[in-house]
């Protein structure tokens, strides 16, 4: 077989893309703009995962990108992808391990820090647009809610990883003070 593959298929060409059920929508529908704003996260998170030194964060990373994947094919209507409650107690589970190793805050903090720290928190804003995103869609169709949970989750995650990093890595955080 000398089929040659292409990746453009034209099929977008007049502004629209096909969910996975086979429907087409127009693309600037807001359940694309959900999954384009998860795309956008998954991408960061890339960045991140690259420049991590830590094995088992840059581990736990990967299978955040791969649970965006879930995420993205169920706003995209793929039958059988769904996030579940224990994709939302793995996040849990993680912040606490996490946090419990970081001085505890009295102020709000600058994103910033280490360039794998800043990664994290440019993709904890990704996510609570992405959030944001979603929840807006939820108010015209239908959204698995625990979809919506596992987004507040992952920005908590995002945010104390983001601390983490920094922490380990000795960038000191900077207090913002009105």
């Amino acid at each position: 077989m000398n089929r040659k593959s292409t990746i453009y298929i034209r099929s977008g060409d007049h502004g629209t893309s096909g969910l996975a059920n086979g429907e087409r929508r127009h693309k600037t529908e807001q359940r694309f703009q959900a999954m384009g704003a998860l795309d956008e996260l998954n991408a960061v998170l890339g960045m991140a995962h690259a420049l991590l030194d830590d094995a088992a964060l840059a581990e736990l990373v990967a299978q955040l990108q791969a649970q965006l994947f879930i995420a993205g094919a169920e706003l995209a209507l793929a039958k059988g992808a769904g996030i579940s409650d224990a994709h939302v107690s793995a996040a849990e589970a993680s912040i606490d391990h996490y946090d419990a190793q970081l001085p505890r805050m009295t102020h709000f903090i600058l994103p910033g820090g280490s360039t794998a720290g800043a990664a994290l928190h440019h993709a904890r804003t990704l996510c609570r647009r992405g959030e944001r995103e979603a929840l807006l869609l939820a108010r015209q169709e239908e959204v698995n809610s625990t979809l919506l949970i596992y987004l507040n989750r992952l920005s908590d995650l995002l945010f104390v990883l983001a601390r983490y990093v920094n922490h380990q890595q000795g960038e000191p955080e900077v207090k913002w003070i009105p």
